[in-house]
């Protein structure tokens, strides 16, 4: 069993920069493979950024490639998504989750815990 828990969501100015973090229980967080997804009104959860369980490997959407980076800190139980030049579109909810496989995946019916999930606002 793994509880997450994200912080640092907020409100933003258009080309402005925020830190998500997301802290894990539990003593096993370096076994699973961690991914961001967000989710608006009306919308599908969708993929953000994955990491691998060492951290060597990092995967992201076409559409926050270059802007976003995924970091985790197996010490601290906790990953991190730092995101830079935001944009009116980010604005959503953004949710952490953990998945128990060895390779980091793309669909949200693939991870098996999530968070509460935490509001992005960016203005224009």
């Amino acid at each position: 069993q793994v509880h997450l828990a994200e912080s640092g969501g907020g409100l933003v100015q258009a080309g402005g920069s925020l830190r998500l973090s997301c802290a894990a229980s539990g003593r096993t967080f370096s076994s699973y493979v961690m991914g961001w997804f967000r989710q608006g009104p009306g919308k599908e959860r969708e993929f953000v950024a994955a990491i691998s369980r060492g951290g060597s490997r990092t995967f992201y959407a076409d559409s926050v490639k270059g802007r976003f980076t995924i970091s985790r800190d197996n010490i601290a139980n906790t990953v991190y998504l730092q995101m830079n030049s935001l944009k009116p579109e980010d604005t959503d909810v953004y949710y952490c989750a953990a998945d128990g496989s060895f390779s980091a995946r793309m669909r949200p019916v693939d991870y098996d815990y999530w968070g509460q999930g935490t509001q992005v606002t960016v203005s224009s």
